[in-house]
């Protein structure tokens, strides 16, 4: 049963409501002192993939709607593309370009600041992706993605054109990409860090998050258990701390320990990232709404 909440959440010193009752003390350290986390808008059917710009705007999913908004630093709200593939995660990489996991046929995209759409990926090894669902773009140019199956209501396929479910990485200036880890029952989230050396991947399916270290030739091995707890998508701060997005955003340190909680009045709170112009707001995309939230940390990624 989804629970429903009528006023905006205060992160003040009393409690607020969520599943229940929470108190000052489990908000993490790195939020801003009295800070508030504001409903931006209410107006989508289900909010995913927030990426920054260079800027610190903030480009999200509406899939069901297929749509990419805009939400600038000065809080307007616009719309990129009406006709986005489906997508789900999304990520800048640094000419600029949006890099989209269009899952309508199963794809990875790059679309230019003016829209225009080029396909990096459509297959492995011949066969369609599951649907790539969450990227992450590494210093040096080289892409991670996450590859689960959905089952989508706007697909013709009823079942997947590959057995496994893997995470993938694509070199580069490479046209295939290849396998980063496949000792994963459903990866889901991916960041990584900006030295480029680690990489967290949410495994949704065991309910785990795994940091792997990145290797020189982009594969990913040491796979080290951080947390067990059913994530979406995850964030990452200047710190190293991660949030982990689900049943609102739960943070933990880079030690993996839970440093406090972020609840947010919808079912199910499916990513977040850092931007704005000082990249100290956490946007996060729950539901049919978007939220922002003061930080007192940067973010990381």
């Amino acid at each position: 049963m989804r629970l429903k909440f009528y006023s905006t959440l205060l992160l003040g010193a009393c409690s607020y409501l969520s599943a229940g009752a929470v108190t000052r003390d489990t908000i993490p350290p790195t939020v801003a002192e009295n800070a508030q986390l504001k409903l931006v808008s209410k107006q989508f059917d289900f909010t995913e993939g927030p990426a920054a710009d260079k800027k610190g705007n903030i480009y999200f999913t509406d899939q069901p709607n297929n749509k990419i908004w805009k939400y600038d630093t000065k809080g307007k709200l616009s719309v990129f593309s009406d006709k986005a593939g489906r997508a789900n995660g999304l990520y800048f990489d640094s000419k600029g370009n949006l890099v989209a996991c269009a899952d309508e046929k199963y794809e990875l995209w790059s679309i230019s600041p003016k829209g225009k759409v080029k396909v990096l990926l459509n297959n492995f090894g011949g066969h369609s992706f599951n649907g790539p669902n969450d990227v992450w773009i590494a210093p040096g140019g080289g892409m991670y993605f996450t590859d689960p199956y959905y089952q989508r209501d706007y697909w013709e396929r009823k079942q997947p054109d590959l057995k496994e479910e893997n995470v993938y990485y694509l070199a580069p200036g490479a046209k295939e990409a290849v396998v980063a880890a496949a000792d994963i029952k459903k990866p889901n989230g991916i960041i990584g860090t900006r030295d480029g050396k680690l990489v967290y991947v949410a495994d949704i399916g065991a309910g785990k998050i795994y940091r792997y270290n990145v290797n020189a030739d982009g594969s990913l091995s040491d796979r080290h258990l951080m947390a067990e707890k059913s994530t979406d998508g995850i964030a990452i701060d200047e710190q190293g701390n991660l949030y982990l997005c689900g049943n609102g955003v739960t943070v933990i340190n880079k030690d993996g320990q839970k440093i406090g909680q972020i609840a947010v009045p919808e079912g199910w709170t499916a990513n977040a990232c850092f931007g704005g112009k000082n990249n100290d707001i956490l946007f996060i995309t729950a539901g049919k709404g978007i939220y922002t939230l003061q930080m007192k940390v940067k973010g990381g990624e």
